[in-house]
């Protein structure tokens, strides 16, 4: 059963996946990310090249030849086929309808009053069907 792990009142979605990807991969962890605002996954894209100067993130988006053997996927659908089902981050506001496939999964929940009560439905989503959930407040270093 997929493992579930809300991080709250985080300021800005973007840094903050840098960072929590930055951290996932020094643990050799395969990540997909999920955001269906094809805009902001581009934004991620962006910032992925640039956030560290110390750090190389490989990444590609879903449907790229490279995907099996890159270790970051990012995904405008979540029911795109994926190469490798260890960790999903959430970057939407909904629940993703892949998530089962994963052994873990981050949603991040930023501080503002429309994703705080997304967020609040997700969690409930997710502890009536039984899933292991934790939470935190956002912080990552």
């Amino acid at each position: 059963m997929t493992r579930i792990d809300f991080h709250s009142n985080v300021p800005d979605k973007i840094a903050y996946a840098c960072r929590l990807i930055r951290k996932a991969r020094a643990a050799k962890c395969r990540i997909v990310v999920f955001d269906s605002d094809r805009a902001q996954l581009e934004r991620l894209n962006q910032a992925l090249w640039t956030f560290s100067e110390q750090d190389f993130l490989p990444h590609v988006m879903a449907g790229d030849p490279l995907a099996t053997q890159t270790p970051v996927v990012l995904s405008a659908s979540d029911d795109a086929e994926f190469p490798h089902h260890e960790l999903l981050i959430n970057l939407t506001s909904q629940t993703p309808g892949s998530f089962a496939r994963f052994e873990r999964m981050i949603e991040l929940v930023s501080t503002s009053e429309q994703d705080t009560l997304s967020g609040r439905e997700r969690y409930k989503f997710y502890q009536q069907r039984g899933y292991a959930l934790t939470h935190s407040v956002a912080k990552l270093s």
